[in-house]
C-alpha cells in the first residue's frame, strides 16, 4: 500500500476504536500527539525503505533508510512481523514516557495511538500480493485472502480507486455519525 492509503487507514482504524470504546474527556494536548503517533505508526513499518516519509524528515534521512533497510534485512521483513509489534510495542513503552510530560498529555493514549497505526498498516499490507511474514524469521508469508491471485498490487487501481476512497468514505461517515450520535 502507499503511505496515504496508510495514513488514512490508521486515521480510520484509531477513530473507530475512539468511537466504539467512547473515548471522551482527552486533553487536546493528548488528542493531537496520539494523532501525530498514529500517523508514525502507520508509516513506521516502512522504515526498512530509503523511500519512506518518516526518513524526509529528517536532515540525513535517507542516510538512516539506508541503514535501517540493511539492519531489517529488506523491506518487508521484521518491521512486518509479530515479532516487529512486539519490539515496538516495548520501545514505545520505554521511549515515549521519557519524550512526552505526563502531566500534560496521556501516554497510554499516545502508546495505543502508535500501535493502532502500526497494526492497520500490517493488515493493509495484508491485502496486498506479497502478504507478511507474520512469524518473521520462518519465512512464510500470510495474506488476506490466503490466495496470493485475490490480492491486490500496490498502487494500482483497486488500492487508488477502491480501498483509498472507501477509507476515505468511512472515515468521514465515522465523524460525522460521532458528531450527529
Amino acid at each position: 500500500m502507499t503511505f496515504r492509503t496508510h495514513q488514512i487507514g490508521a486515521f480510520a482504524a484509531l477513530l473507530t476504536i475512539v468511537i466504539y470504546q467512547n473515548v471522551g474527556g482527552v486533553s487536546t494536548a493528548t488528542a493531537i500527539t496520539t494523532l501525530i503517533a498514529n500517523v508514525i505508526g502507520a508509516l513506521l513499518p516502512d522504515m526498512d525503505q530509503v523511500s519512506n516519509r518518516l526518513w524526509d524528515l529528517l536532515p540525513i534521512g535517507h542516510l538512516f533508510g539506508r541503514v535501517f533497510g540493511k539492519l531489517f534485512l529488506g523491506h518487508r521483513s521484521l518491521s512486518h512481523s509479530l515479532l516487529g509489534i512486539f519490539l515496538v510495542y516495548k520501545g514505545a513503552m520505554w521511549l515515549i514516557p521519557k519524550l512526552l510530560n505526563s502531566n500534560f498529555v496521556n501516554v497510554e493514549s499516545v502508546v495505543w495511538g502508535l500501535l493502532i497505526g502500526y497494526g492497520s498498516h500490517l493488515l493493509l499490507d495484508g491485502l496486498t500480493e506479497e502478504g507478511l511474514p507474520l512469524l518473521f524469521p520462518v519465512g512464510w508469508k500470510f495474506g488476506f485472502p490466503p490466495w496470493k491471485k485475490l490480492r491486490i498490487h500496490t498502487g494500482r487501481w483497486v488500492e487508488n480507486w477502491l480501498i483509498f476512497p472507501l477509507l476515505v468514505i468511512y472515515a468521514i461517515g465515522m465523524s460525522v455519525w460521532k458528531i450527529i450520535f
